[in-house]
């Protein structure tokens, strides 16, 4: 495993995107009712496909699968979500039907349901890794839900509050499903502790890339914060980095590698541009 790759390398990693995107095309065409949407443009679903390659350039495209198809329901559930809910009563049903789908409590009622459905189906049968995999995606719904009560009738957090709730982003939901289907070793409540820290990272430079998008979008954005300005949010950034870096060090390259490099990768990326398509 090279941490910077050759131009050979780069090449493998490119070809392993190539193959997640036409997959992750081909699983959006089965929910046209979701991601029909010129929101979901093929640079949307190429740039995620990259965004796993190169950061695991020793995964092939079966090994992405878990990542990348669980990263496309997020985004997915974060459109309906963010974008169209249009009162908090709307989200609490739609995050309750998906918990209930989750836990096999529920049979699929729409494209969302159905695609998560598959999901949980993917999932080996061991008992602990299933509940491992509710745990984080329920993490993350109820981040999203309270985010969106944040964005809708305030009033707003401070900076620690806000990644506080950094679990809305999904970045540990998607990471654990990709851990799960590639033999779930290591040591998790580590592995968990790690993810954390690289999840506000990339909250962060989310919100530093999208700024103008979020306020088009009328989106939250850490630098709508009380205090926070660009200066203090990048400072946070590499602090944050830091701590990473730290936490991520000791842990088997094919986790701690995997998620610095996601962190590093994002970090360029959002400096140029972000994952959604044509604007609203």
């Amino acid at each position: 495993m090279k941490d910077l790759l050759d131009a050979r390398g780069c090449g493998i990693a490119a070809a392993v995107s190539g193959q997640a995107q036409r997959r992750m095309r081909g699983w959006a065409a089965k929910y046209p009712g979701l991601y029909d949407k010129p929101e979901f443009d093929p640079a949307l679903y190429g740039t995620l496909a990259q965004a796993a390659s190169f950061s695991g350039p020793w995964y092939d495209a079966d090994q992405l699968d878990a990542a990348n198809k669980t990263c496309l329901w997020a985004f997915g559930l974060d459109w309906l979500v963010d974008y169209q809910a249009k009162s908090e009563d709307e989200v609490s049903a739609l995050i309750g039907r998906v918990k209930a789908v989750a836990a096999g409590e529920a049979e699929p009622d729409d494209e969302l349901t159905a695609f998560l459905a598959e999901l949980r189906d993917d999932l080996p049968d061991d008992p602990a890794l299933r509940g491992i995999w509710r745990d984080e995606l329920g993490v993350m719904l109820d981040g999203m839900a309270f985010e969106w009560r944040w964005k809708s009738d305030g009033p707003r957090p401070d900076l620690d509050g806000y990644l506080d709730n950094a679990d809305n982003l999904g970045f540990s939901f998607v990471f654990f499903a990709h851990w799960i289907a590639n033999g779930a070793t290591g040591d998790f409540p580590a592995l968990r502790e790690a993810s954390r820290v690289v999840q506000r990272v990339l909250r962060l430079v989310n919100d530093l890339g999208t700024y103008e998008r979020d306020l088009k979008w009328g989106d939250l954005n850490a630098l709508l914060l009380p205090g926070a300005d660009k200066a203090a949010v990048e400072a946070r950034v590499e602090t944050l980095m830091d701590d990473a870096r730290r936490l991520l060090a000791p842990l088997p390259p094919e986790h701690g590698v995997y998620m610095r490099r996601q962190m590093e990768f994002c970090a360029g990326f959002y400096g140029v541009t972000d994952y959604w398509g044509a604007e609203l």
